[in-house]
């Protein structure tokens, strides 16, 4: 396994990056975004977790404008009563990250990733956890050409609206915290895709609250975390490899 540091040259100036990949020859490229917290340990053992089952994961940090990854101090592990202290620095971030920005900076990684050369030519799949998901759910819309496949893990993917939907293409797997939605929000958003004829799945995955894919904090449900692998390595498995 092959990890490196490094640099995305974006319009509003260069983002720093975490890439995980097999060590020999090419793989078909995912672009993961993080969750809010960002670049970290944990972050980083996910992508090397995917990339060995044969791709180069790309993982940005979202929030380079303010700054290098992490952006903010950060404990090893986010306990429930660090949350408020930390999103209170974090919400500003993210709140400034508007739709224009996050289309600016897929164009970006989407260019940086499919010209690395250990990326194999051909369409990629995005993945992404809390607001990462969103950003994956746009990234997706954005480039229905190249993206094949789009996984989005306890993330508001539906606050675009069904219309944003509607112009996905790729296979989609979306993995809801048991805590972020109810069955009938959840059939509200699958009817609407459905509507859309998108190839998708949805699901809530019983007994998570939200962040429970992320080890270094209180909401982690290792259950909950295998089912999204379960989920995630076949999705990317029959929309990149087996295509």
């Amino acid at each position: 396994m092959t990890t490196k540091s490094l640099e995305i040259p974006t319009p509003d100036g260069t983002a720093d990056a975490f890439a995980a990949f097999p060590d020999h020859g090419e793989h078909p490229g995912v672009l993961m975004y993080p969750d809010g917290f960002g670049i970290r340990p944990a972050l980083r053992e996910m992508a090397e977790e995917l990339a060995g089952h044969g791709y180069y994961v790309l993982v940005p940090n979202l929030f380079y404008r303010h700054g290098r990854a992490p952006v903010i101090d950060l404990p090893d592990h986010i306990d429930e009563d660090l949350r408020p202290a930390i999103f209170a620095q974090l919400m500003p971030l993210i709140e400034a990250h508007t739709p224009e920005r996050v289309r600016r900076d897929a164009d970006a990684y989407l260019r940086f990733l499919t010209t690395q050369p250990e990326v194999r030519v051909g369409p990629v799949a995005v993945t992404g956890y809390c607001i990462g998901g969103l950003l994956a759910t746009r990234t997706a819309a954005a480039h229905p050409a190249l993206v094949a496949a789009l996984a989005a893990f306890h993330a508001p993917v539906g606050a675009d609206g069904p219309e944003a939907l509607a112009a996905i293409t790729a296979e989609i797997h979306f993995g809801h915290a048991e805590s972020d939605l109810t069955p009938e929000t959840l059939g509200e958003l699958n009817r609407a895709m459905e509507a859309a004829g998108l190839d998708y799945t949805s699901e809530i995955y019983p007994g998570t609250v939200h962040g429970f894919t992320m080890p270094d904090t209180s909401t982690f449900d290792a259950a909950g975390r295998q089912r999204h692998w379960d989920r995630l390595v076949p999705l990317l498995r029959d929309a990149l490899v087996q295509s």
